[in-house]
């Protein structure tokens, strides 16, 4: 499979992308400069909110608007666009927020990392609808793609410098299962590293590439089973289905250390069809 260009490369470093009806489509992020970006599929273009210096992660809330993972905490955004930064969770800047998702409960998490990727300084947090905050991960790298299989009974998560996804068995009560952490999925260095994620209705994982030019898609007991090319672009970021149906895949990319003129459809999302459908984007609760 081979992806199209829907949006002109808009974003520096594109990332996060959500599908949700109550937008009206599909949102991104341009993660380095603190931007979500909402676009418009018939045009290709988009309108920006800013949000502060980083915009890492985001999904939609029940309550209207959105909650946000910021360089070093929580932002709730409201359906006007207003930005309540909740408290910082650390003081050091050479850490940020980079990548998230809700559990079945309404459970926000993002996980951090330090700009220079130093191993082990990254944590995913989670943020409760109540707004209390705790650890759930310490000791991470490049804290990446979070999602949930269709049942809700596991969690797969990526740390990018691992070459792997790993499943956690999920709690309704009490979330990610730590202690049953076990990988599920081996990279092969060829591939490039895993990055963001999505998963299907079938239960398969659509893994980002970064470097690799690719999202591939993988049956949860590590078997290869499709590659949707990304042409011209080798710094696929994340993906998420959308459309009415949920049956289009959406794929954000980045030009992160790019030259003007390396690359030049860098930036931009990519879509295609496989042929499955995704889920709906399960919400903060708060």
């Amino acid at each position: 499979m081979r992806a199209e260009q829907v949006t002109e490369p808009h974003a520096h470093h594109g990332e996060g992308p959500v599908w949700d009806p109550s937008w009206g489509g599909l949102r991104f992020v341009d993660m380095l400069a603190g931007d979500i970006l909402t676009a418009d599929l018939a045009s290709g273009e988009v309108e920006r909110l800013h949000v502060g210096e980083v915009a890492a992660a985001f999904r939609p809330r029940t309550s209207g608007g959105m909650v946000v993972a910021i360089e070093r905490g929580f932002a709730l955004v409201g359906a006007d666009g207003s930005v309540d930064r909740l408290p910082e969770l650390w003081d050091d800047h050479g850490v940020r927020m980079n990548e998230g998702g809700c559990d079945p409960q309404g459970r926000f998490y993002c996980g951090s990392m330090a700009y220079a990727a130093t191993k082990g300084a990254g944590t995913v947090y989670r943020l409760d609808p109540d707004r209390t905050v705790s650890v759930v991960l310490p000791d991470v790298t490049i804290s990446n793609g979070l999602a949930w299989s269709p049942d809700h009974r596991l969690a797969y998560y990526i740390d990018t410098p691992t070459g792997r996804v790993d499943a956690f068995d999920h709690d309704p009560d009490t979330g990610l299962v730590v202690d049953s952490r076990r990988p599920v999925v081996e990279i092969p260095g060829e591939w490039g590293g895993p990055d963001g994620m999505t998963v299907d209705a079938e239960g398969y994982l659509w893994v980002a590439m970064y470097g690799g030019s690719a999202v591939r898609r993988v049956a949860p007991d590590g078997t290869l089973d499709g590659v949707v090319e990304v042409p011209g672009v080798k710094q696929v970021t994340a993906c998420t289905f959308g459309g009415a149906d949920l049956d289009e895949l959406f794929i954000t990319t980045s030009r992160e250390g790019l030259s003007d003129d390396e690359q030049p459809t860098a930036g931009a999302v990519f879509s295609v069809r496989p042929g499955v459908r995704g889920l709906p984007v399960l919400p903060y609760a708060g």
